[in-house]
């Protein structure tokens, strides 16, 4: 079987942070760069799978500049057979649109059983990703996976699946198929110092949007938004405490709400 994986490079915010010069985004100095929460569930779940089968190779794939690799690496520390990072200088402001279709072309490349993401990323929060691949690619999807049981034999995956209430869905699904991973599915490994140093051996791929056949007008058409501006939150008044005794905290809530709402 063969597994891919789409990760993402999230930015962790300094406590005091600028913006670039041109106002859209926050000066990358401002940042620390990490593993997509989500998505490390995601590869831990793909290792088992791999684990479990006679045969498998998991493939992690990025849409990022340099500073991605370090975050592949990781992956292929934690078990990934192999990597791939998509890239060029114009893909800076690349929306979840663009990134979207650049991942699926890796797909259609690859030609996988099972595609898998994290359900959102702890940034972006769109939650949009793996729901544009999968039309993209015309692949069945289930979103908010928290279990996977797949049948090499039958071509098919047993998922559960979220729901709200606290209510869990168990359907199968023919593969291909695309699963969008929930946090808590599994506990995601620790590499080792041995698996860190192997991880430096195993093949890192570096592609253009051109090599996957995306030349620069049908990337400008796949693009659906883009940042214009971006800004820190307005201030609002200072929170008040509000002591006293019952009738008295009581008191000052009306008033208060009196004074807001009218």
């Amino acid at each position: 079987m063969k597994v891919v994986v789409c990760v993402k490079q999230v930015a962790q915010l300094d406590e005091d942070f600028e913006l670039r010069d041109d106002g859209r985004d926050v000066d990358p100095d401002c940042v620390e760069w990490d593993l997509n929460e989500w998505d490390a569930f995601a590869l831990e779940a793909a290792v088992r799978l791999g684990e479990s089968a006679a045969e498998a190779e998991i493939v992690v794939v990025t849409v990022g500049d340099d500073e991605a690799e370090e975050r592949l690496r990781a992956c292929l520390a934690k078990g990934a057979d192999r990597a791939v990072r998509v890239w060029d200088g114009g893909l800076v402001d690349a929306d979840v649109m663009l990134v979207a279709r650049l991942l699926a072309a890796v797909v259609e490349r690859e030609a996988p059983d099972l595609v898998l993401c994290g359900v959102q990323s702890s940034d972006g929060v769109s939650g949009a990703t793996g729901v544009a691949m999968a039309g993209f690619l015309g692949l069945p999807r289930v979103a908010v996976v928290t279990g996977i049981d797949y049948d090499a034999s039958a071509r098919t995956a047993t998922v559960e699946r979220e729901l709200e209430g606290g209510l869990v869905e168990r359907l199968r699904v023919r593969t291909p198929a695309l699963l969008t991973v929930q946090t808590g599915i599994n506990e995601p490994r620790y590499a080792s110092r041995r698996a860190i140093k192997q991880a430096r051996e195993k093949p890192l791929e570096e592609l253009t949007p051109a090599d996957l056949g995306l030349d620069a007008e049908a990337v400008a058409r796949t693009v659906a938004s883009r940042v214009t501006a971006m800004d820190h939150p307005p201030k609002g008044d200072a929170a008040e405490l509000i002591e006293g005794g019952p009738d008295e905290v009581a008191a000052r809530i009306l008033a208060i709400v009196e004074e807001r709402v009218g």
